[in-house]
């Protein structure tokens, strides 16, 4: 695998990978706001969720940066 075309598998990856937490954010954010129970209820639920959204997010594209400069 040459270098432009592992840039290229790297950087549509983690377009995927950020379409796709994106769309998981907002998917749960929706499920969550749809609850009957009290803002002060969903709250814990939100932070929670986006923090291991985009925590995880973050990871995936450490590993692809790594992966980048080390292959």
């Amino acid at each position: 695998m040459d270098k432009e075309q592992k840039r290229t598998i790297i950087t549509w990856t983690k377009r995927l990978l950020g379409f796709t937490a994106i769309i998981l954010w907002i998917t749960i954010i929706y499920t969550i706001s749809k609850s009957e129970a009290p803002f002060m209820e969903q709250a814990p639920y939100c932070m929670v969720s986006t923090m291991m959204i985009f925590g995880l997010l973050s990871l995936g594209f450490k590993g692809l940066e790594y992966w980048e400069q080390h292959k």
